[in-house]
């Protein structure tokens, strides 16, 4: 897993969903049309309600749109996510308006600005732009070099000017940067009647502040019209091919008044017998989205021999996994699980499971299947020595060459 990130100030990030983005079609804005059955929002907010580092995430969203917001949303942690800002005619009226909320409620110290129109961001490219910021300066950017040649035309539309490539670069968000110094720039042009900055380090740069650059990332489009919805491969251009992983895992019955089931604290007359809390659902699942990955299983990446992991909530190996899917370039399309006990009795808290499953995997809860069975009385569980869980999930990755 990445390292903590260790910041000299608190962080925040303001997502923009106040546009109406109707260049991508089907009549709504693109913030809120589905991709593999998520809102693009929730998407784009999920990586950053996952990150440890950000104490607050605000996002600004366009009049009218409260019912569509609360819907995108739902199913998320709203332990950070501050109550929406209405935004403005412009994107950069909207920031000024996310700011002054931030600004209202104390906010002081790093803020990330980031278009909810790039559901692809990274938890990579998020710890990317606080690191820089963090050692940089007042602002930072992701940036990448610039593969076709650039024109600049004149007012009759024939070519002026042929810049060099090799001093050129696209730019992306999330953009990090001091909050005070942004705020300020923000109220500045706003006084001197100048709306015209499509990003914020533009604004920065019209008041005078150096902005430096961090790798961007490939993946990390913004949709923006209709044939973007129908890229497979989170931008990359490539087709995504179906995987599908299995998992299995037991534990022993022991000492304890609870059993933890797919991040569901269940109570029982025993416990279980386990490094970590010793969740036979979440470990198979996990196991199951690794497999599909190839990439090893929860042991290789949460041995017990750590002591950190001792007692751990096995919420966090999931996540973890679903990261690694989206990491690639990959989607999520079904998790399926099937406990097997004879006590505790599953079907009472069949939707807690499911809940606490997809919130931790970063899905609906419509992508999961929860299914619990006997041993008739045979095996181990059947004679209530212990529980098992076995897990299939089916991914979608990115073609390989």
């Amino acid at each position: 897993m990445p390292n903590r990130i260790e910041t000299s100030a608190p962080v925040a990030a303001l997502l923009v969903a106040a546009g109406r983005g109707l260049r991508a079609g089907a009549g709504q804005p693109k913030q809120y049309r589905l991709i593999d059955g998520r809102p693009v929002l929730a998407q784009a907010l999920a990586p950053f309600l996952a990150e440890p580092a950000i104490g607050r995430v605000a996002v600004v969203i366009g009049e009218g749109d409260e019912d569509r917001y609360a819907d995108a949303i739902a199913g998320l942690d709203p332990a950070r996510l501050a109550p929406p800002t209405i935004g403005g005619a412009t994107r950069q009226d909207s920031v000024r308006r996310g700011l002054q909320a931030l600004a209202r409620d104390g906010f002081d110290g790093i803020v990330l600005v980031h278009d909810a129109a790039r559901p692809f961001v990274s938890p990579a490219l998020i710890d990317a732009a606080i690191r820089t910021l963090d050692e940089s300066g007042l602002a930072a950017i992701p940036a990448l070099p610039v593969t076709d040649t650039i024109k600049r035309i004149d007012e009759r539309g024939h070519i002026a000017e042929t810049p060099p490539r090799d001093r050129l670069v696209s730019v992306q968000t999330p953009q990090a940067f001091r909050f005070g110094p942004l705020l300020a720039a923000h109220e500045a042009a706003s006084a001197a009647l100048l709306h015209g900055f499509t990003d914020d380090a533009a604004l920065m740069e019209w008041a005078g502040h150096p902005v430096a650059t961090f790798a961007g990332d490939p993946a990390n489009i913004k949709l923006t019209h209709p044939e973007d919805f129908m890229r497979t491969g989170a931008g990359n251009g490539k087709l995504l091919v179906t995987r599908v992983g299995t998992g299995y895992d037991v534990h022993a019955f022991g000492p304890g008044d609870h059993v933890w089931l797919g991040g569901v604290r269940i109570g029982h007359d025993q416990g279980v017998v386990a490094h970590s809390d010793g969740d036979v659902a979440l470990h198979a699942l996990t196991d199951a989205l690794l497999g599909a990955l190839a990439e090893g299983d929860i042991g290789t990446h949460f041995p017990p021999s750590d002591p950190q992991w001792r007692g751990a909530a096995s919420a966090q190996f999931l996540a973890f996994a679903a990261e690694r899917v989206r990491e690639r370039g990959g989607r999520i399309d079904h998790l399926d699980l099937t406990i097997v006990c004879e006590a505790p009795k599953i079907g009472p808290h069949r939707d807690a499971i499911r809940a606490a499953i997809a919130a931790a995997a970063g899905v609906t809860a419509g992508k999961v299947a929860i299914k619990a069975t006997t041993s008739e009385r045979m095996g181990f569980t059947g004679r209530r020595e212990g529980l098992a869980a076995l897990a299939t999930a089916t991914i979608r990755l990115p073609e390989e060459e």
